[in-house]
């Protein structure tokens, strides 16, 4: 009999535990959707607006995977490039944080010189850029046709400078 409640006691004890750990995680509802205009996706860059254009700026799902883009155009380009791996719709998805992350960012900038547009100036910051967590995507909303959510990241360049992008959100239609 004894034997019979200890075992009642430890199934107890984990469905407890179990219903605790589950209803307590919020990662997985996204967050907010952002304040992105629809088509483009806005940021700050070291405190500076960014916005997109519509027309430079997609979102593709392919094979288990979604990249996410937006260019703001123009002979001094700035772009805003995010890839999720292992999607598999709205959640957070963290950008580094071990060697088992593979979600990566990029804030790029280039700059054509007219009299020679073949030789662009291209800088990119990457992320992640060791094993620390540098950020995280939120995908809030996901239809056949749309998609929606937030991010942040920190990046760094050949040179080792920091971008702190902030206050990130996207609102685009599904390539």
């Amino acid at each position: 009999m004894k034997t019979m409640k200890q075992s009642y006691l430890f199934i107890l004890t984990l469905f407890v535990a179990s219903v605790f750990t589950f209803s307590c995680k919020s990662d997985d509802d996204g967050g907010g959707g952002g304040s992105a205009a629809e088509g483009t996706i806005s940021a700050k860059i070291d405190g500076d607006g960014f916005t997109s254009v519509e027309m430079a700026t997609f979102a593709t799902i392919s094979g288990g995977s979604i990249q996410i883009q937006g260019n703001t155009g123009g002979t001094s380009s700035k772009a805003i490039i995010m890839t999720i791996t292992s999607y598999d719709g709205v959640g957070t998805y963290p950008i580094g944080g071990g060697a088992n992350i593979f979600n990566v960012a990029s804030y790029v900038e280039t700059e054509v010189d007219l009299s020679d547009p073949t030789n662009p100036n291209v800088v990119t910051w990457a992320a992640p850029y060791d094993d620390t967590q540098v950020g995280e995507i939120n995908i809030s909303e996901v239809t056949d046709t749309h998609i929606k959510g937030t991010f942040s990241f920190k990046a760094k360049n050949e040179a080792q400078n920091i971008k702190n992008i902030t206050e990130g959100s996207f609102n685009i239609a599904l390539n």
